[in-house]
């Protein structure tokens, strides 16, 4: 168990050090309440050990602001003792009350040291299998199974996120609509398991063209998603007409053939989401009267149209006049 130890008595800092070294535990020291938060967001420690007066920042302060850190995080906890020579009620309230967990005084006898230390590693080992388990959850709730990129309900998360940063910041995002024609032909022919083959294909040049993107500077915080059956999403966050078309004529996506002997492409249409305009709806209608139904309406300064063949293509028009988003992309 790694150990962070914040004690600014050097004499009783190593006594103590040398004591938890003896257990088979890890050590960090640290001379006062700054150094110990400062080594807590690099160390990560299991354990912390903390006397209550030390110069700059005392203990309690000190583990305040280690929890305030935490709440920033997922699954974040590490248990804090206080170090104390006066086993006081008063004490053992301002400790809780600043986020410990416990104190022990510092002469505590040896047996019950070890016992205690035994005690928190078992917390700690099984704290580190809790949060494995709850990342493996989150992937499974926020990850599609067969292709590894956003389910549908994340991307109605982070869509959703991103309209309302759209709205508050006044900036466009751009948005991919994407699907395989043809792909039920392309299952009857090669049978399901090529099929999943294919999408996990396609999912992966997507995937690597999003990351390329967003390396190379031509969108920020862009992401891929699977929208359903052979239909996918990528959502560009802070894009505008101009970088959303440059990447459509430019990422290899356009033209993934998935390996396989067969003519179905990917084809991607790309729009500019604006703030003020609603996005959603299955059947879009055009801003603009003149625009013909059925059509999408071509959004200020774009230059990509929807291509005219829209079989299996789901269109996203400009539509007017609210900032809300509630329902997504459905």
């Amino acid at each position: 168990m790694k150990i962070l130890l914040a004690e600014d008595v050097r004499a009783v800092a190593a006594l103590m050090a040398a004591r938890l070294q003896s257990f088979g535990h890890e050590v960090i020291l640290a001379e006062n309440g700054r150094v110990a938060v400062e080594l807590f967001r690099s160390a990560a420690p299991d354990l912390i050990l903390m006397d209550i007066t030390m110069p700059e920042v005392d203990g309690f302060g000190a583990a305040s602001r280690i929890r305030a850190i935490e709440a920033t995080q997922q699954w974040a906890w590490t248990p804090i003792l206080f170090l104390t020579a006066t086993d006081t009620v008063e004490n053992l309230i301002a400790a809780i009350e600043a986020g410990g967990d416990d104190f022990i005084p510092k002469t505590v006898p040896e047996p019950v040291l070890q016992a205690k230390m035994k005690a928190l590693a078992r917390i700690a080992a099984m704290r580190q299998q809790l949060i494995r388990a709850n990342r493996q959850l989150q992937e499974l709730a926020t990850h599609d199974g067969l292709t590894g990129l956003y389910n549908r309900r994340q991307m109605d998360l982070l869509l959703d996120a991103a309209w309302a940063e759209a709205v508050r910041t006044g900036q466009p995002f751009g948005l991919y609509m994407l699907d395989i024609d043809n792909f039920k032909k392309f299952n009857d022919r090669y049978g399901h398991h090529a099929g999943d083959e294919c999408l996990r294909s396609v999912a992966g040049a997507m995937a690597g063209a999003v990351h390329a993107a967003n390396r190379t500077g031509l969108t920020r915080g862009a992401f891929p998603a699977r929208y359903g059956g052979e239909e996918f999403v990528v959502v560009l966050p802070g894009g505008h007409g101009r970088g959303v078309c440059a990447a459509r004529r430019d990422h290899p996506w356009r033209s993934t053939r998935a390996g396989y002997p067969t003519r179905e492409k990917f084809r991607p249409w790309c729009g500019d989401a604006l703030p003020g305009r609603r996005v959603g709806g299955s059947r879009p209608r055009p801003a603009r009267a003149d625009v013909p139904r059925g059509r999408s309406a071509p959004l200020p300064g774009q230059g990509c149209r929807p291509r005219p063949r829209g079989a299996g293509l789901r269109e996203v028009a400009g539509l007017r006049p609210t900032a809300e988003r509630s329902s997504g992309i459905r």
